[in-house]
């Protein structure tokens, strides 16, 4: 059996720091949360959108975003030679992922999204993920266009806050 392939093309965004790798996770967290958000557990709570949402919003962080989750690389890699620190953090905002999953729910693919925090040389960082329209929008649909360009936006504006010395 195969499934039906659509081929898309990803845009990779890196933000070089020179904070030290601790400082750019801190000041990450600072923003999104040190605790993840347990949306699954909040939606339990309610029966309707507008408590949902009051209650979600408790959670949202300056620039929009809230914790979702984390891996860290860096504690696994080293056991294969790579002794630097990375860490995989999953943000979002299930306020910000609605304006686009009304559109075309497999857009919650890439949503939550994914940032990579990585250890440089020289006490620097940096901070890369994947532009999520270039993700989300793989066919016409001009509606689900301008939400994911609204989110690349408020994405873009958070790691050049956080990247920022």
């Amino acid at each position: 059996m195969t499934g039906v392939e659509i081929p898309f093309t990803g845009v990779r965004l890196r933000f070089d720091s020179t904070r030290s790798f601790a400082s750019l996770v801190d000041a990450l967290l600072a923003d999104v949360g040190r605790q993840p958000v347990p949306i699954e557990a909040i939606a339990e709570r309610h029966d309707d959108w507008a408590s949902y949402e009051r209650e979600v919003q408790d959670h949202v962080g300056p620039h929009g975003f809230m914790l979702f989750g984390s891996f860290d690389h860096g504690g696994w890699i080293k056991k294969a030679g790579i002794d630097r620190q990375v860490l995989r953090v999953i943000v979002g905002n299930p306020l910000i992922a609605i304006t686009m999953l009304r559109h075309d729910v497999t857009a919650g693919l890439f949503a939550p999204v994914e940032l990579l925090l990585t250890e440089e040389d020289g006490d620097r960082s940096a901070l890369t993920y994947v532009r999520p329209s270039s993700l989300m929008v793989v066919e016409p649909n001009p509606p689900l266009l301008e939400a994911a360009v609204a989110l690349d936006t408020k994405l873009a504006v958070l790691a050049a806050s956080i990247t920022e010395s």
